[in-house]
């Protein structure tokens, strides 16, 4: 197993299993297509896709999350495969964030809106309480 912090490319990890709460089971499924869409924007860039089973926001599913260089780890639901190509630039953006923070400005739009959390680096320590 890799280990986030020993590939400098950002990454993005899509739930497979993932489906919209309440729709039927079907195949393949949406978080497959979400992944597939994924990794042919990723296609020729330095973003690095991995495929996961859930990711545990089964209700506001399908989703997927985003780190790079110990950045913060951001986690989005309510996609659908039309966010492949939002969740590469979300990653290059938060790769290029010299503080580690997805910013708001230049975050694509169906990102706005679809964030679950924003998990903190391993190392973060809060130095202004």
């Amino acid at each position: 197993m890799t280990s986030a912090s020993a590939t400098p490319a950002p990454l993005v990890y899509v739930c497979i299993t993932c489906r919209a709460a309440g729709e039927p089971d079907q195949q393949p499924r949406p978080g497959e297509l979400l992944a597939a869409a994924t990794e042919r924007a990723a296609a020729g860039t330095e973003v690095e896709v991995r495929r996961l089973r859930c990711l545990a926001n089964c209700t506001r599913g399908p989703s997927a999350a985003m780190r790079a260089n110990g950045s913060w780890t951001y986690v989005f639901g309510g996609l659908d495969p039309t966010c492949g190509e939002a969740l590469v630039a979300g990653a290059r953006l938060l790769a290029g964030a010299a503080d580690g923070i997805l910013p708001w400005r230049g975050r694509p739009e169906p990102l706005k809106g679809r964030l679950i959390a924003r998990v903190p680096p391993l190392d973060f320590t809060e130095t202004d309480l």
